[in-house]
């Protein structure tokens, strides 16, 4: 009868852990869905083909990288460069997913934002993190690696919506020329942020939450600038519900 006690209580406490960090991660998308025009608009399925496009997009690289840039050996502490440049080069792919779906959706730009932002970093919390809360939060064990995960999946949300917002930016025809470098540099150390933070915690030997800290302010700083852009763009063209901006 201990015995049982034990397990049912070792099973809660594993059930108590997932659900915990299955919230910190999904409950920020349903939040931003519910709180934003993407459900004023209805724009559940908009955001299902969003995720539909992350998934082509994640195949095309994934097929590139086996076909053209095959993995070596690289002895433990060591760094593959040529490899990592390779990867960071294939991730400008999603530059080109995002630019899709901007350029096929209908609507405001801040919509187009939001559906272009919130349906990739959706597609790819499902696709990337939710097999490993489902597998590693229910352990026996608890660990901080899940709930550095769930952390994770709430910048990647911010991450994808102010890629999209910038790329949003580089297609108008009235932005300013002397803005356009700024915004194609960002858009550039966003698609190779995480191929950068990889190399920096092989260089460094940072610690996973001392990377997640750096992705933090990295995120919030291009997050503040982009925003900022943004925010003159729309004042400067008075593109406010205007269509003739939208």
């Amino acid at each position: 009868a201990v015995v049982s006690t034990q397990s049912t209580g070792g099973r809660n406490m594993t059930l108590f852990h997932f659900g915990n960090c299955f919230a910190l991660a999904y409950f920020p998308y349903l939040i931003v869905y519910k709180n934003s025009k993407l459900s004023e608009y209805s724009s559940f399925w908009p955001c299902v083909k969003a995720g539909g496009v992350y998934l082509l997009t994640q195949l095309c690289k994934m097929i590139i990288l086996a076909t053209f840039f095959p993995t070596y050996e690289v002895p433990l502490g060591k760094i593959d460069l040529h490899g990592e440049l390779m990867k960071g080069a294939v991730e400008l792919f999603d530059l080109i997913g995002l630019f899709v779906i901007i350029s096929q959706q209908i609507g405001r730009g801040d919509l187009k934002i939001l559906v272009a932002g919130v349906g990739w970093a959706m597609a790819e919390l499902i696709s990337m993190r939710l097999l490993p809360l489902w597998v590693g939060a229910r352990g026996i064990e608890f660990s901080w690696k899940y709930i550095q995960l769930s952390f994770e999946a709430n910048i990647s949300l911010a991450h994808h919506i102010i890629m999209a917002m910038l790329i949003w930016m580089w297609t108008r025809n009235n932005i300013e020329k002397s803005v356009l470098p700024l915004i194609i540099s960002l858009l550039l150390l966003c698609s190779s942020k995480q191929t950068l933070l990889e190399l920096l915690g092989t260089l460094f030997h940072f610690s996973s939450f001392g990377i997640l800290s750096i992705n933090v302010m990295v995120t919030l700083l291009v997050g503040l600038v982009a925003t900022h852009l943004y925010i003159n763009l729309c004042i400067h063209d008075n593109s406010w519900g205007n269509p003739k901006y939208l």
